[in-house]
């Protein structure tokens, strides 16, 4: 099953697929998720509109418009606790 199946489907996956789906996530492959990214990505999830905006602001700890590899962490407690998404190690 493909990670984009996996995400949309069962919401389950463990932090190496996590972090490979963010990676294909990364439409302009310049090798950072932007707000946009991630925010088109949530939309195709299913997330609302404030949702999403919410879950991205509280992720980019930095607010430099993208998540770094620092701010993953972040962003899978937020996709496990506000957006149906489990990740296990």
């Amino acid at each position: 099953m493909a990670l984009k199946q996996i995400s949309s489907s069962t919401g389950d996956m463990t932090i190496e697929e996590f972090k490979e789906w963010l990676k294909q996530l990364d439409t302009n492959k310049d090798g950072q998720l932007s707000r946009e990214e991630l925010r088109q990505a949530l939309r195709k999830r299913g997330v609302g509109r404030i949702t999403a905006f919410r879950s991205i602001r509280r992720a980019d700890k930095n607010r430099n418009g993208f998540i770094d590899e620092a701010e993953v962490e972040n962003l899978i407690a937020l996709a496990q606790k506000n957006l149906g998404i489990r990740v296990w190690s």
